[in-house]
């Protein structure tokens, strides 16, 4: 695929193009429905089996505790990724090549796109998505007059969405690489995993590489004490979501009702969060009332665990093909590149 200039962007898209904008080399918004958080809580818990998007963990205060979380002795996904990223520096910059322009999926921790762009030979660009607009042009201003010498872009478009980009607007680049770190492809059912990976391939185009960090499948205890930790941040983190019903949407509900449940689904190769029920109780909202019996539960977040295997079988459905894997001593987690074998 031939990536979509700046003029087609304008004619073909309902979108918003600006070039520049401050210190950045473009912005582009594609206008990304945003999501209405009461009609989404009133219809998963209309759900037989009561369930919500796990995207409602991150409001301000979700986000700050999500940071504490990263830093707990029992969750080991980000050192270990940031450690694997640390030690293969060489091998992966070698690996990925010179000249390419970065696409990152979800800009979160600018610690993680610097450290990337450090270990790369003569990097062209570097393009953020995601689909907070106002945290996207503050985060990459700040790191475009950080890196004056580096172009930086940013969309404004959620994973769901084809993302056209103004390649006429950058450098021209050997390749392009996509980059999803820290396991968040664990976060789709399998089958939207495989959706969402076709839908970078047409982005990135021919010859176009991704490196992907993935959670590899472990003992249980191991996974058990990540996503419910001793000090009780992730089970704050879980429960912020009721608190923003009755903050955000007047639900009626008793917060204390509730108790944070991490279960290990080992046959779907899954941790589960959820919030369940102590006692009975019920959610009212717009006037409607969604009953609990004692230990039923609102379903909150899948993360999916891989196995090498199980993960290279996930890609055959797929454009792209592992090409390298460097993981840690334990071999709890990995970091991929995968190339784009489309034509």
């Amino acid at each position: 695929m031939t990536l979509s200039t700046a003029d087609a962007i304008r004619k073909e898209t309902d979108a918003s193009l600006e070039a520049p904008l401050g210190p950045l080399a473009f912005y582009l918004d594609l206008k990304p429905a945003l999501s209405d958080f009461r009609s989404d809580v009133i219809e998963g818990l209309s759900q037989p089996v009561k369930s919500l998007s796990p995207k409602y963990f991150y409001d301000e205060h979700g986000s700050q505790l999500f940071e504490k979380i990263t830093e707990l002795d029992a969750y080991y996904p980000t050192r270990t990724e940031r450690s694997i990223m640390i030690d293969n520096a060489d091998a992966i910059g070698a690996a990925i090549g010179q000249r390419v322009a970065v696409l990152e999926y979800g800009s979160g921790s600018a610690n993680k796109i610097r450290r990337l762009l450090s270990i790369l030979k003569d990097p062209v660009a570097y393009v953020a998505l995601d689909i907070s607009g106002d945290h996207l042009i503050d985060a990459m201003s700040a790191l475009a007059r950080d890196l004056p010498d580096l172009p930086v872009g940013g969309v404004c478009a959620d994973f769901s969405a084809r993302v056209p980009l103004p390649a006429d607007l950058l450098p021209r680049a050997d390749r392009w690489v996509g980059y999803f770190p820290g396991s968040t492809l664990g976060n789709f059912a399998p089958s939207a995993a495989q959706s969402f990976l076709r839908r970078t391939s047409d982005t990135l185009g021919d010859n176009a590489m991704m490196l992907l960090g993935i959670d590899l499948y472990k003992d249980e205890t191991v996974l058990e004490r990540a996503y419910d930790d001793p000090e009780g941040v992730t089970a704050e983190f879980n429960i912020n979501i009721l608190t923003r019903m009755k903050n955000e949407l007047g639900a009626a509900l008793d917060i204390n009702a509730f108790e944070h449940a991490a279960i290990v689904n080992s046959e779907e190769k899954r941790i589960e969060m959820h919030l369940r029920a102590r006692r009975a109780t019920q959610i009212e909202i717009n006037g409607r009332r969604f009953a609990f019996m004692p230990g039923e539960t609102l379903h909150t977040e899948n993360s999916y665990k891989f196995t090498r295997d199980g993960l290279e079988a996930l890609l055959t459905e797929t454009p792209w093909r592992m090409r390298e894997i460097w993981t840690d001593e334990k071999g709890w987690f990995a970091v991929c590149l995968l190339c784009n074998t489309s034509d």
